[in-house]
């Protein structure tokens, strides 16, 4: 858990990137900020801050899982190593930007390189490397009250209520890829993925949060996609098999595959096709596979959103099914229409 309570922003550097596929700049400061002003450094800590999650961590890839080739795991070493090479590396890191912005839609925009102390991380108080890129500006209106009347004036600036793009690099399991918590106000288009996959180049933790997400995930896309092309199921009964599934999240501080197989599923050939579904899955999406682990409460707490207890009749009806499926019973008319009697 992160807490941000006691941080100080020591250190920061802002440059102004483009994409370079079209042509645009890129705009380089000559030094650190100055960042003497008590009102500034609180806007610019809850602008860089705020927005971060709290259960979610990363850390640095590259090629081969070796995360020692990685650019920024290199950059951020240096700057947690010598301090002093702070705006240097920060110019590095803003040329790095620069040549991974390909994509003809990535956006121009200014990129903040922060460097914190005392973030606290599991009670530890920690030193972080902050990279945050504002993409979109906002006009704004400024009234100006002279002696005797009023003057009106707008300008272009970043609304410090909405980070686009953020990174936040912990000085701690350096042996694994340093531990990051990022945050990218993204779309689904491709161009969209640049910053964590191009840019920070990460993978998730190994950690229960993650593996917490990864089995839900997993669960809901056999029961909604797969489960059906096997079986005679009804949709009921996906459903009942959907909600089994995240109570025994809700219900166990601990997960073991074989008891979640048991109490879900309950049938063995289900229970195999299931095997063999996460297996091609895991192998498919390059997931490690852990059959036990602690389960996160964040991660069920979220996931648990995606999985819809909804039985849609028509287009006037939906039966929100959220406990016994046998209280709903599925038949059909002499004439074929089928019929749910509830």
């Amino acid at each position: 858990m992160m807490n941000f309570e006691d941080c100080q922003i020591e250190q920061l550097s802002v440059h102004t990137v483009g994409n370079k596929t079209n042509d645009e700049d890129i705009y380089l400061s000559k030094s650190v900020m100055d960042l003497s002003e008590n009102r500034l450094r609180e806007l610019l800590l809850s602008y860089f801050l705020k927005p971060f999650p709290e259960t979610a961590f990363y850390n640095f890839t590259f090629t081969d899982n070796d995360f020692n080739l990685n650019p920024l795991f290199n950059y951020a070493s240096d700057i947690f190593d010598d301090p002093d090479c702070f705006h240097l590396t920060s110019i590095k890191i803003a040329k790095h930007l620069y040549e991974v912005s390909l994509h003809p839609n990535i956006k121009a925009g200014d990129l903040f390189i922060a460097r914190f102390t005392n973030i606290q991380l599991a009670d530890e108080a920690t030193e972080v490397i902050g990279l945050f890129k504002a993409e979109n500006r906002q006009a704004f209106l400024q009234v100006d009250r002279t002696s005797d009347d009023f003057c009106l004036k707008h300008e272009d600036g970043i609304n410090i209520d909405k980070l686009d793009k953020g990174c936040l690099i912990f000085n701690c399991e350096k042996e694994k890829g340093f531990k990051i918590a990022i945050v990218d106000k993204a779309n689904k288009s491709a161009e969209a993925h640049y910053w964590k996959d191009s840019f920070l180049n990460l993978k998730p933790c190994s950690d229960s949060y993650h593996h917490t997400q990864d089995f839900l995930n997993i669960t809901k896309n056999f029961v909604t996609k797969q489960v059906s092309e096997e079986f005679e199921i009804g949709k009921t009964d996906k459903i009942d098999m959907l909600n089994r599934s995240v109570e025994y999240f809700k219900s166990h501080e601990s997960f073991n595959k074989a008891e979640f197989e048991t109490e879900v599923f309950t049938d063995e050939n289900v229970i195999e096709s299931f095997r063999n579904y996460d297996q091609a899955y895991r192998e498919s999406n390059e997931i490690s596979v852990v059959e036990d682990f602690e389960i996160s409460a964040q991660a069920v707490k979220k996931q648990a959103k995606a999985f819809k207890s909804v039985l849609k009749l028509d287009k006037n009806f939906h039966v929100y099914i959220h406990g016994d499926k046998t209280l709903i019973e599925r038949g059909q008319e002499s004439d074929g229409r089928k019929f749910y009697k509830i």
